[in-house]
């Protein structure tokens, strides 16, 4: 049986993964916005149909990992806090934070790809309202995580 003090070390390695993770989505996702806020030119319907799939699989790989990445962080929460919910409650509310924010970023991605067939101003404020809805999302991803904690 581990001892108490290398158990709280292991909660906390996995709390730090958690962030630092939650570091690299946000990264990604300034510089995938900084990539699609460099063109302002409508594409094709055709192109904009492959796009839309193309994120909807992306988006839907992405919810995938970052729920399987959630159990398997559940399990080894669960694994070593034995009888300390408290951790084990803290690292759900943030697998499911992990899985509401991919679900976030990949509905943004579909609607900025979806905001292409636009052109001119039309397509600026498309994708300010996909940004505003995603950072809604965020929020309120943010706003549950919090909630659930301990």
């Amino acid at each position: 049986m581990a001892k108490r003090g290398e158990s709280r070390h292991d909660i906390y390695k996995v709390i730090e993964g958690i962030d630092m993770q939650k570091h690299i989505i946000s990264i990604i996702c300034v510089l995938s916005v900084a990539l699609l806020a460099g063109c302002n030119n409508g594409k094709s319907p055709e192109a904009v149909t492959k796009d839309v799939a193309a994120a909807q699989q992306n988006a839907a790989t992405d919810v995938a990992d970052a729920q399987k990445d959630a159990a398997k962080e559940n399990a080894a929460g669960s694994a070593k806090v034995d009888d300390k919910s408290k951790a084990l409650n803290n690292t759900e509310a943030s697998g499911a934070y992990d899985v509401a924010t991919a679900k976030a970023e990949g509905t943004h991605k579909i609607s900025l790809e979806k905001c292409n067939a636009m052109s001119g101003d039309v397509q600026s404020q498309c994708k300010k309202q996909a940004d505003a809805d995603y950072d809604a999302a965020k929020a309120q991803a943010k706003a549950t995580e919090g909630s659930k904690k301990e």
